[in-house]
């Protein structure tokens, strides 16, 4: 899991030596899959060029109130740059400035962005050995951390001054690493193993025609990126699909047949906190799959007979212990009634219905409309969203149940 991709991340850039390792933070940081941006207090640009920065992150640097590069001043916002950012960096973080910090100075585009944040607030502090062990300082992180800011400390090693000591900035790795641990341990689904199940079977007729179904496995990988987001440990198990996961954390079990599924998802079932079965699993498959591709006949028909697929929902259901189980509802019609029945025949804790007659759901597009029927036969309908947001809901509406 790639805890910080589709971050916001601010990056507070303060005049030090150190300064020139903010390129190779930022650089890490958009690997990372992080949108980033640079504020700089005037002084760093002596230290590391704007140009630089933003190169590096696609982004204006920002380093005082009002760009006058024309006639025309444009006033940099402190207050909305704060607000966009999901994590606010300050690397490498000065004692002149850290001081400023703790006692609410706001002389720079920096400062009265820090004032501003509500998002969580890590500084990394670079300043000599000395500096680094004086009271005022330590008395400086402590406010800092009274404020709920977090400090990354300082490594040991060779300064500026030619002194050996504590007290040089973290490396970009280091930080990165420090600040993912942290996110972990306040993710919801830290720990929690989670399988899914996303995209249709191919149950083979002849080496070169099968029956399938429309499905893409969007809605079921969303899901999987969501959970592995959410600090999950993810498992998919995923049916012929040419939609890429883009989550390289999440084991991928790629599948063909229902019967491959079903092995695959009895394989990781027993040690699953939460199970969500969105793949479209064909109900018959012919009862026997021939070896030679079959002839066209003028004239003549065709005609092969069929066998039920194995129910992985239902056996899953029968074999729940501790799991959360979730299943998926097609209908086309009586659809809340055939789907409480699904759900209560099947042992489900939760299941989400769609309805091909409502526009923006089905296969294949980005969207979908589904309800919730949980255990309790309470129905919740929603809008149409985005397959990622309908993710975002339907993980929402689990943890909300199992931290009950």
């Amino acid at each position: 899991m790639r805890v910080l991709s589709g971050k916001k991340i601010l990056l507070g850039v303060t005049a030090g030596i150190a300064a020139y390792k903010a390129a190779f933070l930022v650089r890490l940081l958009v690997k990372q899959g992080a949108e980033v941006k640079v504020v700089m207090t005037p002084k760093a640009k002596d230290f590391v060029t704007p140009l630089t920065l933003s190169t590096l992150s696609k982004n204006e640097v920002h380093s005082s109130f009002t760009n006058e590069d024309n006639d025309n001043a444009q006033w940099n916002n402190h207050v909305e740059l704060a607000l966009w950012a999901d994590l606010f960096i300050i690397a490498p973080a000065t004692a002149n400035t850290l001081s400023k910090m703790a006692h609410g100075t706001s002389d720079n585009l920096l400062l009265a962005t820090y004032l501003s944040a509500k998002c969580p607030v890590y500084f990394a502090p670079a300043m000599d050995l000395d500096m680094y062990k004086h009271p005022s300082t330590k008395q400086t992180f402590d406010t800092l951390k009274s404020f709920g800011n977090h400090i990354i400390p300082a490594a040991s090693g060779e300064l500026a001054s030619g002194l050996v000591g504590q007290g040089r900035m973290a490396a970009p790795e280091t930080i990165i690493s420090f600040i993912c641990s942290e996110i972990l341990k306040t993710l919801p689904l830290q720990g929690k193993k989670v399988l899914v199940t996303a995209g249709p079977t191919h149950e083979l007729i002849d080496p070169v025609r099968f029956i399938g179904n429309h499905s893409s496995g969007k809605m079921g990988i969303a899901i999987a990126e969501h959970a592995s987001s959410l600090g999950a440990d993810v498992t998919l198990v995923l049916g012929p699909s040419s939609v890429p996961v883009s989550d390289k954390s999440i084991d991928v079990i790629d599948v063909t047949t229902a019967q491959q599924m079903y092995d695959a998802v009895h394989q990781y079932y027993q040690t699953t906190t939460i199970a969500i079965c969105s793949a479209a699993v064909a109900d018959f498959k012919p009862v026997t799959a021939l070896d030679q591709k079959i002839k066209k006949k003028t004239g003549e028909g065709l005609s092969f007979d069929l066998e039920p697929t194995k129910d992985i929902l239902a056996s899953l259901g029968l074999q729940k212990k501790h799991q959360f189980l979730v299943g998926f509802a097609l209908e086309t019609e009586n659809e809340l009634e055939n789907s409480k029945k699904k759900l209560e025949k099947k042992n489900l804790d939760l299941i989400v219905l769609n309805s091909l007659r409502d526009k923006g759901a089905g296969f294949k597009g980005d969207t979908n409309k589904v309800t919730f029927i949980d255990k309790d036969n309470k129905v919740t309908p929603f809008d149409v969203k985005s397959k990622k947001d309908v993710a975002r809901d339907i993980l929402e509406h689990i943890i909300s149940k199992i931290d009950a």
